[in-house]
């Protein structure tokens, strides 16, 4: 039998809500833990942080064309280069400040690490179409206030890690709404009834 099958750039059938609102950058949902920060360099992980998610969605959800994951991030570059750029020097300069040898290696290890914290196998679905509404909100923001954008929307971005299903369609495939047709043999029916007996 055949079935429609959902464009490209449809994730879910029923799209995920999760929860949002603000954050700031000493919670523990923004990233990984920076202690002794200034409130300057909480906020440059912040943006560093949603930085990171956006490139990690544009290099692991191009499945979903549709989401222009891969186009938004780079207008995101170019938008707001001159924050990115500040964002990345805080940093940097917190971690030369806070480790009296090897910061610049911290720093890269953070980087690291942060990546790989938006890693996920279960929750990929998820991730990918939060971070596709992410990323328009991004490109959308004038200059000089994508830090705005991180307080409101990585929370939501992190908790999408957590993988989302679609409710009533197991699996999300579409094959599994379809109802299972009758044998239509005439010796599975018995004028209008339909004869279990003999095939089930």
């Amino acid at each position: 039998m055949a079935y429609a099958t959902p464009a490209s750039s449809q994730v879910f059938w029923y799209p995920p809500q999760f929860d949002a609102g603000p954050i700031s950058g000493g919670d523990s949902v923004a990233g990984l833990p920076l202690p002794q920060a200034t409130q300057a360099e909480l906020d440059a992980g912040l943006v560093w942080n949603l930085r990171s998610g956006l490139n990690v969605a544009a290099l692991k959800c191009q499945q979903w064309s549709g989401l222009r994951l891969i186009d938004n991030y780079n207008d995101v570059l170019v938008q707001h280069k001159v924050e990115l750029a500040k964002a990345y020097t805080t940093l940097g300069h917190y971690f030369v400040r806070v480790n009296k040898v090897g910061g610049q290696r911290k720093f890269d290890d953070y980087s690291t690490r942060t990546y790989n914290g938006f890693s996920t196998a279960n929750g990929q679905r998820s991730f990918c179409h939060v971070a596709g509404k992410v990323g328009r909100e991004v490109v959308a923001a004038p200059k000089g206030m994508f830090l705005a954008v991180a307080r409101e929307q990585l929370r939501e971005l992190r908790i999408s890690l957590q993988g989302y299903s679609d409710p009533f369609i197991m699996g999300s495939d579409p094959r599994r709404l379809l109802v299972a047709l009758p044998r239509l043999e005439q010796r599975c029916w018995k004028g209008i009834k339909y004869n279990e007996k003999k095939c089930g």
